[in-house]
């Protein structure tokens, strides 16, 4: 028992500023039946011997068959998994029913998609709390580097993306003249870096000015049209696992942004539609600001444009 007292809810919250990766665990009971969950506490150990690690929570259902597994397999998912990852942080389903996989060592289950896959032999389990720490030696690994790999931060998918400061223009080569930058007329650098700037414009004053964060704007947003909604479709909308979604609306709930309808259905308060509509407002006021620099008809053509890139992409 620690001796340290902190609220369980605000120190989860601390520990998600650290961006991870998402893994599915996998490996095979003692019937012979495949096991897999989702998870983020994976890390690697030594490269002498080739070693990785990752947590299981002692209350969970799985936790039999990996504490007695010889070996598992970590399956490190893209970005376009993010159905597979809910799918193996759900309860109480075949969670192998629609998935394609193939068998490794010790028979783990090997997912046919993936961005890094790592073939383990359990070196040792150690208590760590209200979880048990898996130490596997890694005995066959692989990867696709055309798969960008898929992340969680702040209790949200996130995509891994290279930092504008890191492709800023450079000085132009000394082998010959050039037709022009390639990176600073590129839509992808020219979006990160639009997208950059008005984010950390508004994002401060949403905090300041309203007390929320990005993933409760991102969840008060879509609830300004939908003043009721499941929590599955609101997790598919702004891109938060269940399990995460319930505990952001639990913070909300605590500040009497949102309430429970059901147990499945999440309801806006009328001090949340209230806080909702300020935020709306200060992101039109943001946005506006920033598209009054463009001349008369371009903010509209520009909107345009980009949605129908997004239907294209689609």
């Amino acid at each position: 028992m620690s001796q340290t007292e902190f609220d369980p809810k605000d120190f989860r919250r601390a520990l998600s500023q650290f961006p991870t990766g998402v893994t599915v665990i996998t490996t095979e009971d003692a019937e012979g039946n495949p096991v897999g969950v989702t998870a983020s506490s994976f890390n690697s150990v030594s490269l002498d011997p080739t070693l990785v690690l990752w947590s299981i929570d002692k209350g969970a259902h799985s936790l039999t068959a990996f504490e007695k597994a010889e070996h598992f397999a970590v399956n490190i998912l893209g970005r376009d998994q993010v159905a597979t990852s809910n799918n193996f942080a759900s309860r109480g389903q075949d969670k192998f029913a629609n998935i394609e996989y193939s068998k490794g060592l010790g028979n783990a289950p090997l997912l046919s998609e993936f961005a890094a896959q790592f073939e383990c032999k359990t070196w040792a389990v150690y208590e760590g709390g209200d979880h048990l720490i898996l130490v596997g030696e890694v005995l066959k690994y692989r990867y696709n580097d055309s798969i960008e790999p898929l992340v969680f931060a702040r209790g949200s998918y996130a995509v891994s993306a290279q930092h504008p400061e890191m492709i800023k223009s450079s000085a132009p080569c000394d082998n010959g003249p050039q037709d022009g930058d390639f990176v600073g007329d590129y839509l992808l650098y020219l979006l990160r870096t639009v997208y950059q700037g008005l984010s950390s414009q508004l994002y401060p004053k949403l905090q300041s000015e309203c007390d929320v964060t990005p993933e409760e704007w991102r969840i008060l947003a879509r609830m300004v049209s939908c003043p009721a909604i499941s929590i599955k479709d609101l997790s598919d909308m702004v891109m938060q696992p269940e399990i995460a979604l319930r505990q952001t609306a639990d913070w909300m709930m605590e500040k009497g942004l949102v309430e429970y309808a059901d147990n499945e259905t999440l309801k806006v308060t009328t001090k949340g539609a209230d806080i909702a509509a300020k935020l709306r407002a200060l992101a039109i006021e943001e946005e506006s600001a920033l598209l009054s620099q463009l001349p008369a008809g371009q903010p509209e053509q520009l909107k345009s444009s980009l949605k129908t890139l997004i239907e294209t992409l689609g």
